[in-house]
């Protein structure tokens, strides 16, 4: 991103200004005994002259080759500790969990949830709304047949709109979002929405451009300097959409509670509310309407953003080779033929797998993770990292980790399969993350990919627009990273 000369000047001096009114000493390095190495800031701004702030992950990788896989960069004044590659990032996140479970607090997030939720949440909170959301999910079908009978039948609205374009170009963004925003939808509130209603397409395109925003060079310029919010138009286009998507989900909720039958919970939120009669005179009162409305604006954020992200990169990679897509479909015929694809079918389609795998390793559509913090004073390889140290663990570091993976910035479903066509589990797999804040729709996401994309390529060959002979495999800007706008003819299959 690039700033003008005067609004540099004006930028510094501003945050001149309130660090001399607070009385801090801006100039002076506060090097901790023992602390990872990393480059020189400088005064006020730290690193961020030497950052990419529109993809700071790949500034981040260049760095651990000249300072190892724990190193530290520091943002304005926040010092910030980097972890790279699979076995520092799992000896952190797995090994250490206890240690490093805590979520940063960045003002971004905080302004999103105010700690409440589960994403973005801290201490006990967290573990209390981590441990329901967990358990009402597999209650509600997470990973089991009645979960797995929704996406089936997602999938037969999906093809039939998919048909309706007729092989035309379309775009992907929505008409992906749709049905996997829908399986979502159907455990929260209990019910789906038809493709073309105005209120669900309203939803998925504010939650779209909440996640654009908050992965912005504006919006880290405020995480770092807080104070200067003001300047940014971004944090108040976030405000506004965090306002109308919680006006909503409390909308929704009067409904819920109007219709409220505590022994025949029909969805997530019917037990929320049901647990929360229970609680009613619990003093700690974690079950409050402000962790319930943000638990559903985290279960509508992750379950329709990454999983419909990765899909779309699916498809845009099948109109890059083409060659994949056909052994995809020629296995797709052999095991399935016309038959309804079932998860049980996954075990048997070992290349399907595996391209499904390097399309979610390839696409790394959650580049930086979410930072993480220590809960407590720790020696971690060598280093001393005290409490509340601010850690990334950089998960594009993961995906891309030579030591597992050959050709880490090539597409090659050969990277989990053996010389004799077995899929083979990499343990440097690990696009949700690890350890206590791994993502908890995980299982979910794993059915929807195989089901949706199975289903999508049984019945379509994905091909370029007429006259459009490149495909762009540049990642868009966001706290998620999914591929430019672009179009794709779905061509039905004989």
């Amino acid at each position: 991103m690039c700033f003008s000369v005067l609004t540099v000047i004006f930028l510094v001096g501003v945050i001149t200004f309130i660090c001399y009114l607070s009385g801090v000493n801006v100039w002076k390095r506060n090097i901790q005994q023992n602390f990872p190495p990393g480059p020189r800031p400088l005064p006020l701004i730290g690193n961020l002259h030497i950052l990419n702030l529109q993809r700071p992950y790949q500034t981040m990788c260049e760095l651990s080759e000249k300072y190892g896989s724990v190193f530290s960069i520091q943002m304005g004044m926040k010092k910030m500790v980097i972890l790279t590659g699979y076995e520092t990032v799992k000896e952190a996140l797995v090994s250490h969990a206890d240690e490093f479970e805590e979520r940063a607090r960045v003002p971004s997030f905080e302004d999103v949830s105010n700690g409440h939720g589960v994403i973005f949440s801290h201490g006990e909170n967290w573990k209390v709304m981590r441990r329901f959301t967990l358990t009402t999910l597999r209650d509600f079908g997470m990973g089991k047949r009645t979960i797995e009978d929704k996406i089936v039948e997602e999938c037969g609205f999906l093809i039939n709109h998919f048909e309706s374009f007729h092989g035309t170009p379309f775009d992907t963004m929505m008409n992906i979002t749709f049905p996997v925003a829908n399986i979502i939808v159907s455990i929260v509130e209990g019910h789906r929405f038809d493709y073309d209603d105005p209120v669900f397409q309203r939803l998925i395109n504010i939650i779209d451009k909440a996640d654009r925003l908050l992965g912005s060079p504006m919006v880290s310029l405020y995480n770092t300097f807080p104070l200067l919010g003001f300047l940014t138009g971004n944090i108040r286009k976030i405000r506004n959409i965090v306002t109308e998507v919680n006006a909503y989900i409390k909308t929704t909720l009067i409904e819920s509670r109007k219709q409220l039958d505590t022994n025949d919970q029909r969805s997530f939120i019917d037990a929320f509310l049901s647990r929360q009669k229970e609680e009613k005179n619990n003093p700690d009162k974690y079950f409050n309407e402000d962790n319930l409305v943000n638990l559903v604006q985290n279960l509508f954020a992750a379950g329709m953003g990454t999983t419909s992200t990765t899909l779309r990169w699916g498809l845009l990679l099948m109109m890059k080779y083409p060659e994949i897509q056909e052994k995809v479909q020629e296995e797709i015929e052999r095991v399935i033929g016309s038959s309804q694809a079932r998860a049980e079918h996954r075990k048997h389609m070992p290349y399907t797998d595996a391209v499904i795998h390097e399309v979610q390793r390839f696409a790394n559509i959650v580049p930086m993770n979410l930072p993480h913090e220590t809960t407590r004073d720790i020696n971690f390889k060598g280093y001393f990292l005290p409490k509340g140290t601010f850690i990334i663990p950089l998960l594009t570091s993961v995906l891309r980790d030579k030591t597992y993976f050959e050709n880490p910035e090539e597409f090659n479903p050969q990277h989990f399969l053996d010389s004799d066509g077995k899929f083979v589990k990499k343990d440097a797999f690990m696009p949700f993350s690890a350890g206590r804040r791994v993502c908890v729709g995980e299982t979910l996401a794993k059915m929807e990919l195989f089901l949706f994309f199975t289903s999508l390529l049984q019945k379509f060959t994905i091909r370029l627009p007429p006259g459009v002979t490149q495909v762009d495999l540049t990642p868009q800007i966001g706290i998620t990273t999914p591929p430019m706008p672009h179009l794709i003819c779905a061509l039905q299959r004989s």
